[in-house]
């Protein structure tokens, strides 16, 4: 089970973790609708390293990707959602519309994207290659998204 950091308390957790050598991870996103893809994911992610950590995107950066009708779910209950994944091991909350603060604070050792990303489409990837991370792709499970899910939940309702 996961525990929700503040982002005061990633700097000091990532800086022990480096003393510790221990190989950090970190994946991000918004997990709007959370299915069986987000959890194969996580488990895919954490075989990378020692530490999972999720940065999860606010509610107000989602508005800012997605449109004022997103997200469906409150960032405090995805937040409580990501903390009781097995996986998971950290989850914190971020305010930008992309990860390189996030990615520039904990300087991760490997950073995790879905299969619909290459490392050219990534928003993040100057930090990525400045900090000399390594990212690694996971391949998406077909037929399984939060837009897919969408699209369903509003057929069912006409």
């Amino acid at each position: 089970m996961g525990i929700i950091l503040e982002r005061e308390q990633i700097t000091e957790q990532t800086a022990k973790w480096r003393e510790e050598q221990r190989r950090v991870v970190l994946t991000n996103g918004c997990f709007d609708i959370l299915h069986a893809g987000h959890l194969r994911t996580f488990k895919e992610a954490k075989k990378f390293g020692d530490v999972l950590i999720v940065g999860l995107n606010s509610d107000q950066s989602i508005r800012g990707l997605k449109g004022e009708t997103r997200p469906i779910i409150p960032q405090s209950e995805r937040l409580e959602l990501l903390a009781a994944l097995e996986p998971i091991d950290f989850v914190t909350l971020f305010e930008e519309t992309t990860a390189i603060h996030l990615i520039e604070l904990i300087k991760p050792q490997v950073y995790v994207k879905g299969g619909d990303y290459t490392l050219d489409s990534l928003p993040e990837k100057d930090v990525l290659i400045r900090y000399q991370v390594e990212v690694k792709f996971i391949p998406l499970v077909a037929g399984i998204s939060t837009t897919e899910m969408v699209k369903r939940i509003k057929i069912a309702n006409m």
